[in-house]
């Protein structure tokens, strides 16, 4: 069963372009890039696909110093496919087991232009690391990333759902029965998370019970790569930091967690390790008095999230009866699963040909500390978004920061439906999304 995603969309767009570059699909492991390129395979005549780990004697080819029409001809024998400009879709699986198929990925822009090519890897990030120009304006990157709620929801067939959440904006809101429907699904969202296995074993079989196990075997895989990212970084010390993480979702990391055995400079190499893997994203400080947000940074008080609601929420055990039942998240791991989903529906919602960034803002000054959970960028306008984790609590860090950088208008995202108090936007946390869309204009 095949997932339809929005960047299907865009890829189809890729396909059709007349100027077009090979195309590097980039994102952790098992987000659905495989299947994503083979869907796009199928407005294709002739469809080539070879995957360097299952097929590693394909490497040699590009290791001989041949041209990209040698390659193509070397490849159509070996596999029986005409590789035809045009009309045949070259696809490049885990090619960071093949370095110089990476660098060879420029002269099929030059060499045969016509030609769609594209490469995926799920450990790419650490090889592109070593390699860091190899293709600069010559090849594209797209970033891929776990199911979103909206494409959660394509999953299951709610087109029509998505038509009514298209219409509502805070001036007007969902009727409480839809709106109430929406919330349902989300809490479900939470729980399966957006890993492509996971949701399509809830969609086949609509038992939450059921999709654990799987949603334990993705966390084993998850931690079976670690011995893969840096064979001088042992796999135990990225679990250990990996699951001090998980603990600290959404809050300021502190490096002197319990049972840590690690030091401060082990804990930051494992950290970057798995941000290059994708599993871990970072929220910035950033003292928010201009554009861009990221000049004004500090590095010291970054809070990390986990790539996926579904693999956070089986590495703690939250009680899913409680993410069900409860409109009170605050009692269920103080409600930074909330936080978590929040940041990342941000990501997903940013343009797939960039790798997007996430930002806060806290203020500490004496007998009057404050913070924003993120600060977004739209066009050039600064905008802060408060998240809570139920339907409840004050606002007044989101208020002291509109007055202190003279802004005009900020949001709160919740379990409420769509509304607004005075300066202050408030968007259900199903419609994270919409951000965009209920600025003022």
């Amino acid at each position: 069963m095949y997932l339809k995603r929005t960047i299907d969309e865009e890829l189809a767009n890729w396909k059709l372009a007349k100027k077009r570059k090979p195309l590097m699909l980039r994102g952790a492991r098992q987000v659905g890039k495989t299947s994503t390129v083979k869907k796009l395979a199928d407005n294709f005549t002739h469809f080539v696909e070879i995957n360097f780990d299952e097929q590693p004697a394909f490497s040699a080819i590009f290791e001989k110093n041949l041209s990209v029409f040698e390659v193509c001809e070397q490849l159509s024998v070996l596999t029986n496919t005409p590789i035809i400009e045009g009309e045949t879709l070259l696809f490049l699986d885990e090619i960071q087991s093949c370095i110089p198929a990476i660098s060879m990925l420029r002269y099929f822009y030059e060499k045969m232009p016509e030609l769609h090519v594209i490469a995926a890897g799920s450990l790419l990030e650490f090889v592109m690391a070593d390699i860091p120009s190899f293709g600069v304006g010559r090849v594209r990157s797209m970033y891929m990333y776990p199911l979103s709620f909206r494409e959660f929801l394509m999953a299951h067939g709610e087109y029509l759902l998505l038509e009514q959440l298209d219409k509502a904006t805070v001036s007007k809101p969902l009727s409480e029965l839809i709106h109430q429907k929406s919330i349902n699904l989300y809490k479900k969202f939470l729980i399966i998370g957006g890993m492509p296995e996971v949701v399509s074993a809830y969609v086949n079989g609509k038992d939450l019970l059921e999709v654990q196990p799987v949603i334990n075997d993705l966390v084993i895989s998850v931690q079976a790569d670690f011995a893969k990212y840096k064979t001088s970084v042992a796999g135990a010390r990225l679990t250990e930091v990996f699951n001090a993480i998980a603990q600290q979702v959404a809050t300021k990391f502190s490096y002197s967690y319990h049972n840590a055995t690690l030091s401060n400079l082990q804990i930051k190499e494992a950290i970057e390790l798995l941000k290059m893997a994708g599993l871990v994203y970072g929220v910035t400080h950033s003292a928010a008095n201009g554009i861009p947000l990221g000049a004004e940074i500090n590095p010291k008080k970054t809070k990390y999230l986990i790539f996926d609601t579904g693999i956070f929420q089986r590495i703690l055990r939250l009680n899913i009866a409680d993410l069900l039942i409860s409109d009170d998240f605050n009692v269920i791991n103080k409600g930074h699963i909330t936080e978590l989903y929040v940041g990342l529906e941000l990501l997903k919602a940013e343009s797939c040909y960039q790798k997007a960034d996430l930002f806060y803002w806290q203020r500490d000054a004496k007998n009057s500390q404050a913070e924003v959970d993120y600060v977004c960028q739209f066009n050039n306008v600064i905008v802060p978004v408060e998240v809570k984790a139920g339907t409840k609590g004050s606002m007044q860090s989101l208020y002291l920061f509109l007055k202190e950088k003279k802004l005009k208008q900020g949001f709160r995202i919740s379990l409420e439906n769509f509304s607004k108090i005075d300066q202050v936007s408030i968007l259900p946390v199903y419609a994270v999304n919409h951000l965009a869309d209920n600025l003022q204009k």
